[in-house]
């Protein structure tokens, strides 16, 4: 659950954040305790050592045991029946030298002590003064003990709040996968999305719609497809389907010319079904989709495909360039563009009639010497199994242009049809030039 895994990230980073300062605060007071110790052990002894100056009996205090050391090692307690401090070598050779100090730490009566032995000034010995560390434990127990509830109730406040806060934020995710996984369950496309906000998962949402989009917009052209496509195949079927009945029926009986004419009759329906079926081929399934775009020479192209139509019809194909440039494009794709156009144009031009491709920068178009195309039909023409009037006679698919159209779109090109200044119609395309480098 992607929720809980955030949550324990976020959790963990909390806890790690609360701990760092709470182990430095604990140490900070710890070695503060310490010190402050250690400032109350020396006050002490000089508090001592004065009042032994003055001969004077220091006033005794609960937490502290005071006693002489003489540079002989014996120990006399300052307070009758307190507890004797126990003498290291380090306190006797203090008391001996008559200078100086150590501190250590003892035990007396199974309770830790803090010992000062600091030698006094007139050289007769020491005074060692002992401090019970109870008090400095019980500030860093309840220091520790303050710190921990505190961290704990931090912590648990973080976590609800963070468990709040990323259900709040995930609550479009989890709607979007809803949606998704209605989407995958029903396969309808027309299902709506949450509304997209401005954060990283709205983009999410508005690329996910953009998807879903794209995929209803391709089920659409698939559906008006084979719709188009049945209609388009109904025509050369029915036609060579009664040819053939007729051959059947007749069983030899037809005169030659009459057999003969059918016979071409199912040749010619038979090379429209192969056209039709090719293209619709390529039309339902971008051959070219794992191409990747490179820098093409736009008149290499042109020249290519006017040379293999000339030897196949033995029509004149002039071929000019003005500045041309590279495009970027996918290859094979963009000569199946080229070739379409040059057999259009061909299909369309009266027999010896020149056909002119024409480049022009990043433009490639296409002349012919046919009827032309009509204003309001120049955007149609690139629609598949469109047939402007007067061309429904005209051999053909319909979908030559409406390839190249899709082709040229795929490499963010455009596809343009225009009536030629000499007569006919210019049809071509502008694909974007590739970048230079330096």
């Amino acid at each position: 659950m992607l929720r809980a895994r955030i949550g324990l990230v976020v959790l963990a980073s909390v806890l790690l954040a609360i701990a760092v300062p709470v182990v430095a605060a604990y140490h900070g007071v710890s070695t503060l305790v310490a010190d402050q110790l250690d400032r109350s052990l020396a006050d002490r002894a000089d508090t001592v050592l004065t009042a032994l100056d003055l001969d004077r009996v220091p006033t005794t205090r609960p937490d502290t045991v005071e006693q002489l050391l003489d540079p002989d090692g014996t120990a006399r307690p300052l307070t009758p029946g307190a507890a004797a401090l126990p003498v290291s070598d380090r306190a006797r050779e203090v008391a001996r030298a008559g200078q100086g100090f150590h501190q250590e730490d003892a035990d007396l009566g199974g309770t830790p002590y803090g010992v000062l032995t600091k030698a006094r000034p007139d050289g007769r010995g020491a005074v060692m003064v002992g401090q019970t560390y109870a008090g400095a434990e019980a500030v860093d127990d309840a220091f520790l003990l303050r710190i921990t509830w505190t961290s704990a109730a931090a912590a648990a406040g973080s976590a609800l709040l963070s468990w709040l806060v990323l259900g709040r934020i995930l609550r479009p995710v989890r709607r979007l996968a809803h949606a998704a996984e209605h989407i995958t369950t029903t396969r309808d496309l027309a299902t709506p999305l949450p509304a997209a906000g401005r954060d990283e998962v709205g983009r999410l949402t508005r690329a996910f719609e953009s998807m879903v989009g794209a995929l209803r917009r391709s089920r659409e052209q698939q559906q008006r497809l084979v719709q188009d496509a049945s209609h388009e195949l109904r025509t050369p079927l029915t036609s060579v389907r009664g040819c053939a009945e007729l051959l059947q029926r007749a069983r030899g009986r037809l005169a030659p010319e009459d057999e003969e004419q059918i016979l071409a009759t199912l040749v010619t329906e038979t090379v429209a079904l192969d056209e039709l079926v090719r293209e619709l081929v390529e039309s339902a399934t971008d051959q070219w989709t794992a191409e990747d775009p490179e820098p093409v020479d736009l008149p290499a192209a042109a020249e290519d495909s006017a040379r293999r139509f000339r030897r196949r019809t033995g029509r004149e194909i002039a071929v000019t360039a003005d500045g041309p440039v590279p495009v970027l494009a996918r290859p094979r794709a963009l000569q199946r563009c080229v070739d379409n156009l040059v057999g259009n144009a061909v299909k369309f031009s009266p027999d010896g009639t020149p056909v002119e491709i024409r480049v022009t920068g990043a433009r490639l178009a296409v002349r012919d010497q046919g009827p032309g195309i009509a204003p309001a039909d120049r955007q149609a023409v690139f629609e598949r199994f469109y047939r402007a009037a007067g061309t429904q006679s005209t051999p053909g698919s319909g979908l030559g242009l409406a390839i190249v159209h899709d082709l040229v779109a795929a490499d963010h090109g455009a596809v343009f049809a225009t009536a030629a200044p000499s007569g006919g119609a210019e049809v071509g395309f502008q694909l974007p030039e590739a970048p230079r480098n330096g």
